[in-house]
């Protein structure tokens, strides 16, 4: 008979007691798409554009936030003020430095791998050092933070494509907004969120057995991992446009990546293959958190036992 170490029942009250109340996530969200809601249909009826702001920050936020919450109701000796400083910190650490580091590459072949290292390298620097004075180290909750700081990149990030996309072209368009933070807040749990999250799964898993953060090949190969996939979801519309030409057999134009807007077979045949490389690429990717997670689920078992005194510490 196998006993559970996580459970209430086994762990020790000092830990048992940080567990929190599950459920309020999904009662935020309600709200918060309720909230969401009313903005857009008031700024529609009286057309007043200091409620545009609101729509941002409530469309933007909302998502990361309960992915915020939901992470903090299912961790065990990490406060609520760690998650927050993980969620604020790495969402504009995350945006600054991606940004200082970006603006001059040039556009190439290379420009989605060059962006997706980047930015989940910055990530990844936050996640170190806001998880640094985490105890015990598991995978499962170097997940949870690592997926609030994605959370935090992917909120500060949306409210940027949603302000950018609010004051395209000449006054302000709420349906390009509308539009626009409807499908982030969709997509935002399958990318950064998701690919912070394998970082953390892995780079706390490797930290399971000594309780502190040590070199193994296994985290640079997951950090490739992951901007590999940040690199094929971003490229992913221009990707799916090049498969299209080369099936109808149009002409590449110039510059890479646009289309002929009048041209309806290869605009829904690209948005076609659009949705087929993101949904593979978040397939693959919730693929690998899971079996991160399971692979350092007996490591991360055997660290809390020993922490916790339930088990005589491992000897060599």
């Amino acid at each position: 008979m196998t006993t559970d170490i996580s459970s209430p029942a086994v762990l020790p009250a000092s830990l048992a007691a940080t567990r929190r109340r599950h459920g309020r996530w999904w009662k935020i969200l309600l709200v918060g798409i309720a909230l969401w809601a009313a903005s857009v249909v008031v700024t529609g009826v009286t057309l007043n554009v200091n409620l545009v702001p609101t729509i941002i920050l409530i469309g933007s936020f909302l998502v990361p936030f309960v992915v915020t919450v939901f992470a903090t109701e299912r961790t065990i000796n990490v406060t609520a003020i760690r998650f927050l400083l993980a969620f604020a910190v790495g969402g504009v650490c995350g945006v600054l430095g991606a940004s200082l580091l970006e603006y001059q590459l040039m556009s190439s072949a290379l420009l989605f791998v060059l962006v997706g290292a980047i930015e989940e390298g910055v990530k990844l620097v936050v996640l170190v050092v806001i998880g640094w004075g985490v105890h015990p180290k598991t995978a499962r909750q170097g997940a949870l933070l690592g997926a609030v700081v994605g959370a935090g990149f992917s909120a500060f990030e949306s409210a940027g494509y949603a302000f950018s996309s609010a004051i395209a072209g000449r006054g302000i368009s709420l349906t390009n907004l509308v539009e626009t933070e409807l499908v982030r807040a969709f997509l935002s749990p399958l990318g950064h969120i998701l690919w912070t999250a394998i970082l953390g799964a892995v780079l706390f898993g490797v930290a399971a057995k000594t309780g502190r953060f040590r070199w193994s090949w296994a985290v640079p190969v997951a950090f490739v991992g992951v901007a590999l996939l940040h690199a094929l979801w971003d490229s992913a519309g221009a990707l799916g446009e090049l498969i299209a030409r080369a099936i109808l057999g149009a002409p590449t134009p110039t510059p890479f990546g646009s289309l002929t807007p009048d041209d309806g077979a290869l605009s829904g045949l690209t948005l076609g293959f659009f949705i087929g490389l993101l949904a593979v690429t978040a397939i693959v990717g919730i693929l690998a958190l899971v079996l991160s997670l399971r692979h350092f689920r007996s490591r991360t078992a055997g660290s809390l036992a020993e922490s916790d005194g339930l088990v005589a510490p491992r000897t060599r």
